[in-house]
């Protein structure tokens, strides 16, 4: 969690405890379901934002969107603040949910997380208009919707994503087709119909987001060739992203990260270690922005490792106990093993013999640069060690670690040199700075937050204007016409 003190972290802290307090007091999934949601129930038939065919879905989205661009932006703020609040007092109910059917993560960072998501999500004073005036006239530059979006979810997210997605979407002026994955379905379908209840409560069009009865790979591929789908945006892998870039629509990609975080000698070591440990434990490593490995300078390595398992981490020492803990998270074939992912550090421990308490957050080991937990991302609460004898080298790895995927990377360092050199050699989306990875989110950093980190199609942090293209008008005086200017 955060290790920031300032005011607004706080206040965020107080209302995480608040929500806490009350699932401690039993309030449970059943107590709290959403018109008739439960885990593992089939859709009911009465839910109307839910078709059994995509083409009756995207038919539906497609009225919408039409009534929705004839909203002002007074009227669409007023239907993402009434989301946002319909979300807030429902954020117990769909923690519960997406924990139970997904099996990823933790809690209380789940809580945390669909907190940034409500407050941070930018809304339509991102798509405030531009206007140029001067002596050969006025130009005004408008951010006009797409149409209908086709937005493809990840199973790690499948309730935040599409909070955001839909708080930008609105902001936009665009209605949504979610495809969501197979492994948070019913999580995402809850969410969807809170957000569908909260924009019929402020007055907004039905059906600004719809989906399908069936959350499968080739509803999904129907979705995406759609000809009345505008829009493309899809979080997931490689496999999805490439899936859109081939559309041949306009496409928003969120792939895969590796995130290294580089440690130099004169970082504050304990704040580093604590920060890292944060960031890497932080819904037990599924974000993609995660801290995935650490390349650390061997002069204070011995000293960082030492403050790391002062702040939840559990280091193995014995090669022949990292080779096992390698063996249980990769399949037989060098794949990720997926019964593993998002899981608490102390259950991945107890399946290679090692007992742990609560307290253990991450396991930490030393292993070489190559290493198939280094070069690989696993979305697990694994933060394998590289020693390097300086900065450079230091540098040159973690740009060979991270693969170009542009997406996310750490540095704790007090040089301006190597902050400057290290930005300019890992060119990710996302360069922390003395933090934990989350912030680069805005959770305990500034700025707005995201779910969607656009790195493979150049978009970065996604947002409302993302999602709209640019109308350029001039206007040019009439007496330079007349005069022949140009």
């Amino acid at each position: 969690m955060f290790s920031s003190k300032n005011n607004d972290n706080e206040h965020v802290r107080s209302i995480i405890d608040d929500l806490l307090n009350q699932y401690n007091n039993e309030l449970s999934l059943n107590s709290i379901v959403c018109s008739g949601y439960q885990q593992n129930e089939e859709v009911k038939e009465k839910d109307s934002f839910l078709f059994d065919e995509v083409d009756d879905a995207v038919g539906a989205a497609v009225k919408a969107q039409q009534e929705l661009v004839k909203c002002s932006l007074a009227n669409r703020a007023e239907i993402i603040g009434a989301i946002r609040e319909k979300i807030r007092v429902n954020i117990p109910m769909l923690v519960r949910m997406e924990l139970d059917e997904t099996g990823y993560g933790r809690y209380e960072d789940k809580v945390a997380k669909h907190l940034l998501t409500i407050n941070k999500t930018p809304g339509v004073e991102d798509i405030k208009p531009e206007v140029y005036t001067g002596d050969d006239g006025l130009t005004l530059i408008e951010k006009r919707a797409y149409g209908v979006a086709c937005c493809v979810l990840p199973s790690t997210a499948p309730s935040c994503t599409p909070i955001h997605n839909g708080i930008c979407m609105v902001a936009a002026g665009n209605s949504v087709v979610f495809s969501p994955h197979p492994g948070g379905k019913n999580t995402t379908y809850a969410v969807l119909e809170l957000m569908n209840e909260a924009v019929r409560e402020a007055g907004g069009p039905p059906n600004i987001f719809v989906s399908t009865k069936e959350a499968t790979i080739d509803k999904a591929n129907e979705m995406m060739q759609h000809p009345k789908i505008d829009l493309l945006v899809a979080t997931g892998g490689p496999g999805v992203v490439k899936a859109i870039l081939s559309s041949g629509k306009k496409a928003i990609g969120a792939g895969p990260g590796n995130p290294p975080v580089l440690v130099d000698e004169t970082a504050d070591i304990p704040k580093a270690a604590m920060d890292i440990i944060a960031g890497n434990s932080f819904e037990n490593c599924i974000q993609c922005n995660g801290e995935k490995e650490c390349l650390v300078i061997d002069s204070i390595a011995d000293l960082l490792i030492g403050e790391m398992q002062k702040n939840g981490a559990y280091l193995i020492k014995d090669m022949t106990m990292i080779d096992k803990l390698t063996d249980l998270v990769t399949t037989d074939k060098g794949g990720v093993n997926r019964k593993y992912i998002g899981k608490d550090a102390k259950i991945i421990l107890k399946d290679i013999g090692i007992t742990v308490g609560d307290e253990i957050r991450t396991i930490i080991y030393e292993v070489p640069t190559d290493h198939i937990t280094v070069m690989e991302e696993y979305l697990m609460p694994l933060l394998p060690i590289v020693r390097v004898k300086n900065v450079d080298e230091g540098i040159e790895k973690a740009v060979y670690i991270e693969g170009r995927r542009r997406h996310s990377a750490v540095l704790h360092s007090r040089d301006v040199h190597t902050i400057t050199e290290y930005a300019k050699a890992i060119q990710t989306t996302i360069l922390v700075k003395n933090g934990p990875s989350f912030a680069g989110v805005g959770y305990g950093g500034e700025g707005y937050a995201t779910m969607t980190i656009a790195g493979p199609t150049g978009e970065g942090l996604t947002r409302p204007k993302s999602f709209t293209r640019e109308t350029r008008c001039a206007l040019i005086k009439e007496f330079n016409v007349r005069s022949g200017a140009r």
